[in-house]
């Protein structure tokens, strides 16, 4: 592994405390909640957080779509604070919970710590089938504000790295940072990657994801998001392929690399488009019984994906990284990972 420098990623994100527990279809009937989705909490699922917490197989774990990928990438990367990560939590336990389980990955946590009394966000994770449903309650990581991520000793965080992480959930929270990590990246040579985080992002938070779209090197997304997307722009196309083809043209602020759009598909090949080129890249098929929960697989790729782009590697083995990192997330209860990975 070549040298890797400190802090050579930088994530910033929602930093949830995953309340996870396997749930029945009529648990998921009760709050109103589709399998296989994410949402925001609305007042009618505030009950489901006490009632997850009491179930005798509940399970906590440092959470929060960012955080996921960035403790998946610094595993990958087995270099102690290689990986540094961003966002606001609240005074409390669970703050404290959420730091110990990040940082004992190798994780540099930065987190603001919200002075408002407001509690650390939660993320409910409904399980059922091995498929999995998630509720934030974003609380304290709502509050995340852009002058804490310009005091000079937080902006140190983005000078040093050279690649730079955000999923979508973080443009409901704190538009305004996403544009200044945006526009560092683009003026000094540096990379950009977003995901497309959920149905809900692209139709209700469109305009600051589009405002970021010009400054995105890589743009990470699952079919379904990729369709939404599709809809949104009026492109009367359902073909992932020619989707992340489009995605991939749309007008970028900087011409020093095009814009890469990786699009996976549950099982099936996962989609990239780079150059005007479209390629298909087989998954590690998984048989059903070995499926124990697909929480954090999404993210767990593009921490595998980033583990390898930040040593350089080609396309080819960033996707058999991200597949290999998804492959062991789903084997396991949460995004939780053996001490060492054996990717070879």
């Amino acid at each position: 592994m070549a040298d890797i420098p400190r802090g050579v990623l930088l994530g910033m994100g929602n930093p949830l405390l995953d309340i996870s527990a396997v749930v029945d279809e009529a648990f998921l009937e009760k709050y109103d909640v589709k399998l296989n989705n994410a949402i925001l909490a609305e007042e009618k699922h505030l009950p489901l957080y006490k009632e997850l917490a009491e179930r005798p197989d509940v399970e906590y774990i440092a959470g929060g779509a960012t955080q996921n990928t960035i403790r998946v990438a610094q595993w990958m990367l087995q270099k102690p604070q290689a990986v540094a990560y961003i966002g606001s939590v609240g005074k409390d336990e669970f703050a404290t919970k959420m730091k110990e389980n990040a940082s004992a990955t190798g994780v540099e946590v930065n987190y603001f710590e919200d002075p408002s009394g407001t509690p650390t966000g939660t993320c409910g994770v409904l399980i059922v089938g091995g498929e999995r449903s998630l509720v934030a309650n974003l609380s304290a990581a709502n509050n995340y504000k852009v002058d804490h991520l310009k005091q000079p000793e937080n902006l140190a965080y983005a000078e040093r790295a050279q690649y730079f992480y955000i999923s979508g959930f973080f443009l409901t929270v704190s538009p305004d940072s996403v544009q200044v990590i945006a526009k560092h990246a683009a003026e000094n040579n540096k990379v950009f990657g977003m995901n497309l985080a959920a149905p809900f992002i692209i139709d209700f938070f469109g305009e600051p994801l589009m405002a970021a779209f010009p400054y995105l090197d890589y743009v990470f997304g699952n079919e379904t998001e990729s369709r939404t997307f599709a809809k949104k722009q009026g492109w009367e196309t359902e073909d992932t392929k020619e989707i992340a083809l489009k995605i991939s043209a749309l007008p970028k602020a900087s011409g020093a690399r095009a814009r890469t759009v990786v699009i996976t598909q549950g099982a099936d090949p996962t989609v990239v488009a780079q150059n005007g080129v479209v390629t298909e890249h087989p998954v590690i098929l998984l048989p059903k019984e070995k499926l124990i929960d697909t929480n954090g697989a999404g993210d767990a790729f593009v921490g595998g994906f980033l583990s390898q782009l930040v040593q350089k590697k080609d396309i080819a083995e960033c996707i058999r990284a991200g597949n290999y990192a998804a492959n062991v997330i789903i084997q396991r209860s949460g995004c939780t990972f053996p001490a060492k990975p054996d990717f070879k």
